[in-house]
């Protein structure tokens, strides 16, 4: 397979639930703004990756992690890679990043970060801006409402292709320049 028809994916999870995140708000100097935080332990996990060569995206809700829903959204992935092109998708070494988990597609392959690096895999930025935007601050009734939320804030960050190539693009993952 020729380079030029080879395209990087950065693939990663995230749990997003009632045990949210709480970041800064905005307040009038000298009050002090209350933030919520809920004590239940509903979460859904979102599966993400993204292609910053294309800003193609690719995403899946579930209510547990496995290594079957790892191949569910595999399969997304090979489904998304155009006939005659092939996937390098880059992610964590997640106990359900199993090594053979990618021998159901004749298009893609995995290609494992060394542990403890999340710096080098840039869809964690993705993460933080859903948090930052979206996610954070908020009570979630129940699982359906997180993954309404989930839902919601994932599209509205794809829904600007120049973003998500902006903050996913890493210049050692140009494969064009080599």
């Amino acid at each position: 397979m020729r380079l030029e028809n080879v395209d990087v994916w950065f693939q990663d999870e995230a749990r997003i639930g009632q045990q949210n995140t709480t970041t800064r708000l905005w307040a009038k100097t000298g009050s002090r703004p209350r933030a919520v935080k809920q004590q239940q332990f509903e979460y859904a996990h979102l599966f993400g990756a993204v292609c910053p060569a294309t800003g193609a995206t690719e995403a899946l809700i579930v209510p547990f992690l496995s290594k079957e829903m790892m191949k569910k959204h595999l399969a997304q992935l090979s489904a998304a890679t155009a006939k005659g092109r092939f996937a390098v998708v880059i992610m964590d070494g997640a106990g359900w990043h199993t090594d053979d988990i990618a021998d159901d597609f004749d298009n893609l392959a995995i290609l494992k970060l060394p542990p403890y690096s999340p710096e080098l895999n840039p869809i964690e930025q993705v993460w933080s801006w859903l948090r930052q935007h979206h996610l954070a601050n908020r009570c979630f009734e129940n699982y359906e409402a997180i993954v309404d939320a989930c839902s919601e804030a994932w599209n509205s960050f794809i829904s600007d292709t120049a973003r998500v190539i902006k903050m996913c693009s890493r210049d050692w993952a140009i494969l064009n320049k080599l």
